[in-house]
């Protein structure tokens, strides 16, 4: 016989409550185990993300500001800000009137329309993707997200608040966003940086990708069509489009993000004098970037472009080259919508689009035939995210009714 082997039976008491004590303590890791997680770091935590595929990962973390990091409670507060009409002056219109959900975060009107029913004169771009934009704008006179958000809000055409103050007094009157601002920022104090840095949160979360295209790069040949894989080689080759609408691996969203004349603003225009009275309005004005923001939603003003923030007469008719991503989805084209299919687009460019003295040097006609522009058409389209189109699909419209 074994003389170490403990007995079954409840003649030694000692082992009893020792293996007692040994279940006991298991029971008791196990359930703590079960509510708290496990941390091996101290660090804050990152915010989590997911990257659709076709877009760099490393580069949206890249791209978040240092003093703006993200964090759930900041991109909570920035989607309630982005879709609250209470920051207008008549509280009829948000940033997500103009840059709608229902219409792939973009504009189904030619112009952007504001408060009292005013029309701007530029088109409003998406937000998809807008990040990795190096410039906000189509004349670039934003450097970033949240330098863009402050402007809309007081632009008399758009959101027409008198001013940034009356911006902060309005948000800091609704009781629900106190506890929002303390778990974003620390603090229930509202400013209006903190009120564009919740707003740039939120628009960081706002990607598309895994497109048909994205799956084709990837090695899906059955991803797109045959029409669609010879507009890939016309967008590289004859057409020229790679040139301006850049694209690879690391940098995939169509877009060289600088700023060319291609004659959309050519027509009928006496710019040598709208450019002299443009700086005299600026340099006249209290505040360079609002009277320059105002100037960009101006008729006949708007169509300098780029030369509003630069002053440069090169830079005079040129607008940023857009992003095409999702293009089929973000009807009328243009800086101004003045193209309202993807066909007319191309026919605009195929002719070497509208001439004039500031023309960039790369517009010339194309000479695509009919079928090759449509080729052209059916490439675009496979930029489109299905999960973007799905959500387009499932969610409704913004309204202008007044809330209050």
């Amino acid at each position: 016989m074994n003389q170490n082997r403990l007995p079954k039976e409840p003649g030694n008491p000692l082992s009893v409550r020792w293996l007692l004590f040994i279940k006991t303590l298991a029971l008791a890791v196990f359930a703590v185990a079960a509510v708290w997680p496990v941390y091996t770091s101290t660090a804050p935590q990152k915010y989590q993300i997911e990257i659709p595929g076709g877009l760099p990962a490393d580069l949206w973390q890249e791209l978040v500001p240092k003093d703006n990091t993200m964090s759930a409670a900041k991109v909570a507060l920035g989607e309630k800000l982005f879709f609250d009409k209470r920051m207008s002056v008549d509280r009829t219109v948000s940033c997500a009137t103009c840059h709608d959900p229902a219409t792939a975060l973009a504009d189904n009107n030619a112009v952007g329309v504001g408060i009292n029913n005013q029309k701007g004169a530029r088109n409003a771009p998406t937000v998809l993707n807008a990040m990795f934009n190096e410039l906000q704008f189509w004349d670039g006179r934003a450097p970033s997200l949240e330098e863009q958000a402050k402007l809309p809000i007081i632009n008399p055409i758009e959101m027409g608040m008198k001013d940034h103050q009356a911006v902060v007094e309005r948000v800091r009157d609704v009781t629900e966003y106190k506890p929002m601002f303390k778990a974003a920022f620390g603090s229930e104090i509202v400013t209006i940086d903190n009120i564009a840095k919740a707003i740039a949160a939120f628009e960081r979360t706002q990607l598309s990708g895994d497109s048909p295209f994205d799956r084709f790069i990837a090695g899906d040949q059955r991803a797109i069509s045959d029409a669609a894989k010879r507009g890939w080689d016309l967008f590289n080759g004859q057409a020229r489009c790679i040139s301006c609408h850049a694209w690879n691996p690391s940098q995939p969203f169509f877009s060289d993000f600088k700023f060319h004349n291609i004659g959309v603003a050519a027509k009928d225009r006496n710019f040598t004098a709208l450019a002299r009275k443009a700086r005299q309005l600026i340099a006249s004005g209290k505040n360079k970037n609002q009277v320059t923001d105002e100037l960009a939603l101006t008729e006949g003003f708007s169509e300098l472009g780029r030369y509003l923030v630069t002053g440069q007469p090169r830079d005079i008719g040129s607008f940023k080259t857009s992003m095409l991503r999702d293009i089929e989805l973000t009807a009328p084209y243009m800086h101004n919508g003045s193209e309202k299919t993807l066909l007319d687009v191309m026919k605009f460019y195929n002719k070497g689009g509208e001439i004039n003295p500031n023309l960039d040097g790369g517009m010339r006609p194309l000479k695509l035939t009919d079928p090759q522009l449509d080729e052209m058409v059916e490439f675009m389209k496979t930029l489109t995210s299905d999960a973007t189109r799905r959500r387009m699909q499932s969610i409704k419209p913004q309204t202008r009714e007044a809330l209050r």
